[in-house]
């Protein structure tokens, strides 16, 4: 039987979702809600969504769904997650999981008292090609992992949108948590595990982060670094570098095609090989992954886990960027 989905919210990314979800085996979308009825009814309609609610508390009484995915903004993340847990609902919630790691921890205990599937957003890990490179890091095809490199950025322009989420203090927006996010997570799903500490820097505007550098320091001499921010030209790459090679890739967060995907690997010899993989619809595996924690019955605390940790790392990145010194993750 498939997992019936409900979406809750109609924000932009929520199209990737849905078509994900259509092209997802075991998954299937009941329902959409929205805080205006009519907005509902119309998204609905436009993407073949069977039921709509005005309500997001509507949607969590209907009891013909199993899943619902959260593209709210940040700062609404934990009361819906909470409440849809309590509900009994299974939980995709749009990355950052939260603004904060307090707010996330809550999260993550209401999904595990009520049993129900906690995962967030980053949809690049569920890419065959992630699964593959990160097989061959696990395999020692680079020799010993030393450093994790990161950057995510794009530029906004001469004005920065004050009403866009994004620029919105309010909504938890700021470069960290929605760029900066993926690259935190680039750097656990290499090394495998949190820093010992870390270090960031900060240019703000709007009262959020517009620019973000972080150092993380690990055990054993490991470092990483990312780099996001709304003023840069276009770059979305991460290189694991290893004592005997590295592996890079341009475009990590969202493949230019899904219908092939590079990835390249130098030697320290010179030599350098190209590497393609596909095709693949990673928001569509995304889903199918979840969907099948879902009907396997069991619940799988690595997702969870793992957001947490991106979250509690970005907090610690927050509050060395303010204090200007090294912190430990709490």
């Amino acid at each position: 039987m498939s997992v019936r989905w409900g979406i809750m919210g109609t924000a932009n990314i929520a199209k990737k979702v849905v078509r994900a979800i259509d092209l997802a085996d075991g998954a299937k979308v009941t329902a959409v809600a929205s805080r205006s009825k009519d907005k509902a009814a119309e998204w609905a309609k436009a993407h073949d969504v069977p039921k709509c609610y005005g309500s997001y508390d509507a949607l969590l009484e209907d009891p013909d769904i199993d899943a619902v995915y959260i593209p709210l903004p940040p700062s609404m993340h934990a009361e819906w997650t909470v409440k849809a847990a309590r509900a009994g609902k299974h939980v995709l919630c749009e990355k950052p999981l939260a603004p904060t790691a307090a707010d996330a921890s809550e999260m993550v205990e209401a999904c595990r008292a009520a049993g129900v599937q906690l995962m967030d957003g980053v949809m690049w890990v569920h890419h065959v090609r992630a699964c593959e490179i990160r097989n061959r890091l696990a395999a020692g095809e680079i020799g010993e992992l030393r450093r994790v490199a990161s950057a995510f950025t794009f530029n906004w322009g001469p004005e920065i949108p004050t009403d866009n989420i994004r620029a919105r203090h309010d909504l938890g927006g700021g470069a960290l948590g929605d760029l900066g996010y993926y690259c935190v997570r680039a750097v656990l799903w290499a090394f495998g595990g949190v820093p010992e500490r870390v270090f960031g820097t900060a240019r703000r505007a709007n009262d959020v982060d517009i620019e973000f550098s972080g150092l993380l320091l690990y055990s054993n001499d490991r470092t990483a670094s990312i780099d996001c921010g709304f003023t840069m030209n276009g770059r979305m790459w991460v290189e694991v570098a290893g004592s005997d090679a590295a592996v890079s890739v341009e475009d990590f967060v969202v493949p230019v095609s899904e219908e092939e995907s590079v990835y390249r690997i130098g030697s320290r010899h010179g030599q350098k090989s190209a590497y393609s993989v596909g095709p693949c619809v990673q928001e569509a595996e995304m889903i199918r992954t979840f969907s099948n924690i879902v009907q396997s019955g069991s619940i799988d605390p690595q997702p969870a886990i793992d957001a947490l940790d991106t979250v509690r790392i970005c907090d610690a990145l927050r509050r060395s960027a303010a204090a200007g010194t090294p912190q430990a993750l709490q």
